[in-house]
């Protein structure tokens, strides 16, 4: 196949940027922030530059306050200090031609009192414990098990908003070219979307129209400082992790694309199978058609795809981008290995989350070959 006939290379405008591929590369948690003070540093710098080949990378997971930590050794966007490490990155990213956009994150109950200020309760829409959901509040604590959070009173919420409305000017501040709003994987956006994790009784839950009442508020809070062009969100509709689940997918998803559409984000990343869980068995094809129906922007394509598959789901106008995690993990240089139809590497799991350069920036790129 040419480069010239192949489709994962063609431009595309994703809002106010042109891309000049297809190929994004997702948020990816890798905890390897400064402690303390949860700010990236020059390693973080070198991991982003070195896959600034990307048509458009999305940043890690990054809290919007304390309270929104869900993890050790996660980056933060409400300090100084945190700013100014997310400027080191944005500066290398863009001195090496690429296009990076903040995510925007609350980990809602997926905490724990040791990362909380003054050992504070996680928050939730509901006080319910998420069965089975674990963090690492240390380098040596190994694992832990998610306490049971407090419900969120209504007069709290306002100021959720708000973080994430900081958070947007904060990545103004740190250099982004944009911002993407988490709200897949079972965090606090999910958790007020679905209806497994959301059973208040008050205006923000219940009713599918309730339970999007908070999403779009952020969503609102979000382009009011980076307006529509610059934004997008990430959806996970059938992913398990963090003990999450909807009684209508089809429904609660295609309904939230339409309202998005409303807006005019410029991109809707989703979850279509995960690592991690997927209530679905493969691509949520029903789901994917109630939110190609409803939203009519860029949708990202994301989950355990290939290189072929991808080709393949963007000529038939499933998607219009594909976004490659581990793949982008592994292989820092994944476009190339791409246009050339080149071996991959294979990614060590064990060095996914925490740790120093090994399995970090170490993997070699195919110019290193030569």
């Amino acid at each position: 196949m040419s480069t010239q006939a192949d489709i994962l290379f063609e431009p595309f405008r994703l809002g106010n940027l042109l891309l000049p591929n297809r190929i994004v590369m997702p948020p990816l948690t890798r905890s390897r922030a400064t402690q303390p003070g949860d700010a990236p540093n020059e390693m973080n710098a070198e991991y982003y530059r070195q896959r600034a080949g990307a048509g458009l990378i999305i940043s890690e997971a990054t809290q919007i306050s304390r309270q929104g930590k869900g993890y050790v050794f996660t980056p933060g966007i409400y300090t100084d200090e945190q700013i100014d490490g997310w400027r080191r990155v944005t500066d290398a990213v863009h001195q090496a031609g690429g296009r990076i956009h903040l995510q925007l994150w609350h980990v809602g109950r997926i905490s724990h009192p040791a990362l909380q200020a003054e050992g504070a309760q996680p928050v939730a829409p509901s006080a319910i414990k998420p069965r089975g959901a674990q963090t690492f509040i240390s380098a040596d604590s190994g694992m832990v098990d998610i306490p049971q959070p407090r419900a969120l009173s209504k007069d709290e919420i306002p100021g959720i908003v708000n973080q994430y409305r900081v958070g947007a000017e904060n990545a103004r501040r740190a250099g982004f070219d944009g911002v993407q709003i988490h709200a897949a994987n079972g965090y606090l956006i999910d958790q007020f979307l679905r209806s497994g994790s959301n059973q208040r009784d008050d205006e923000f839950g219940g009713s599918l129209e309730n339970r999007l009442r908070f999403p779009m508020m952020v969503v609102d809070a979000v382009l009011s400082v980076w307006g529509a062009d610059c934004s997008g969100i990430r959806v996970s509709p059938t992913g398990s992790f963090n003990d999450m689940y909807d009684d209508d997918p089809v429904a609660t998803y295609g309904t939230f694309a339409e309202r998005l559409n409303r807006t005019g984000m410029s991109y809707l990343e989703v979850v279509e199978d995960s690592f991690q869980g997927n209530h679905a068995g493969g691509r949520p094809e029903q789901v994917i058609d109630a939110i190609r129906a409803g939203y009519k922007g860029c949708y990202i394509a994301n989950g355990g795809y290939s290189a072929d598959e991808a080709r393949r789901r963007i000529k038939a106008g499933r998607c219009d981008l594909v976004s490659f995690g581990r793949p982008f993990i592994a292989n820092p240089d994944l476009p190339e290995r791409f246009r050339c139809h080149a071996q991959l590497n294979e990614w060590d799991s064990a060095s996914f989350y925490g740790g120093d350069e090994r399995g970090y920036t170490d993997y070699p790129r195919l110019a290193d070959a030569n």
